[in-house]
């Protein structure tokens, strides 16, 4: 990859899934906040740029593992979000809540960052409930709809802001979602266990950590990949100088 350095953080994880670890390390956001340069997000945290790029390529250089995402059409695109991100959501937040709440009763009064940290999981929780079934059944089932009709005869009239409307929500409230996260992130020391920490404390923060993480992968495929895909079917239809911005 050819001046890294002026790449965006999107596409550098898209082009070799190997730097995610690095990335996640030094807290460099390539999902909601894909669309900035290495050298401007390293400037913003005030990261030497020599060394995180020394670290990206040698990370870079070991064998990489991850599916052609960026090969992937927006139907295969969606089937793996499902598949492994919206299927690990729904599965991990109720157990998370409910050790959450365990370590809130038992430590709450030691530990009362934890209290805050239930409050906020709690809001995560409803709002990514709301949120998954908003794109199961409006937004995807629109994009895999746009994607059968691309390079076909048929036609449908489709009004303005038919993707673009539902994907401006969608990404607000995945930067919603990701700032929760990181004042969660900043409420346990990034998920630091104190030293007295219980079994169950420390299996909560762990599963909070894999928690964000997981949610980065799963923003970055859909902000990055699947809904520029989306908006540029809608581009070529010329659906959006129909009518006005549709919303959810």
């Amino acid at each position: 990859m050819t001046n890294i350095a002026e790449q965006t953080l999107a596409s550098i994880v898209t082009f070799n899934n190997n730097a995610v670890q690095i990335l996640e390390k030094h807290d460099l956001d390539y999902c909601c906040k894909g669309k900035r340069t290495l050298s401007v997000a390293c400037e913003e945290k005030g990261l030497p740029l020599d060394r995180i790029i020394l670290e990206l390529e040698q990370g870079m250089s070991k064998v990489n593992h991850h599916l052609p995402f960026e090969a992937m059409n927006a139907e295969q695109l969606i089937s793996y979000i499902l598949l492994h991100h919206h299927f690990y959501v729904k599965q991990s937040m109720p157990t998370i809540l409910a050790h959450i709440e365990k370590v809130t009763e038992k430590h709450g009064t030691h530990y009362p960052y934890m209290t805050e940290v239930l409050s906020i999981f709690k809001e995560i929780n409803e709002e990514m409930t709301q949120h998954m079934q908003k794109e199961e059944k409006i937004l995807f089932p629109r994009i895999i709809e746009l994607e059968a009709l691309t390079g076909t005869d048929q036609k449908k009239d489709l009004p303005g802001g038919y993707i673009t409307g539902p994907v401006g929500i969608m990404e607000a409230e995945h930067d919603h979602a990701g700032e929760l996260l990181y004042k969660i992130r900043e409420l346990t020391n990034s998920y630091t266990p104190p030293a007295d920490a219980c079994t169950t404390f420390k299996v909560t923060l762990a599963e909070l950590k894999e928690f964000e993480e997981d949610l980065h992968r799963h923003v970055h495929l859909e902000n990055n990949l699947l809904f520029p895909i989306a908006e540029r079917m809608e581009y070529l239809s010329g659906t959006q100088e129909k009518f006005s911005s549709c919303s959810l």
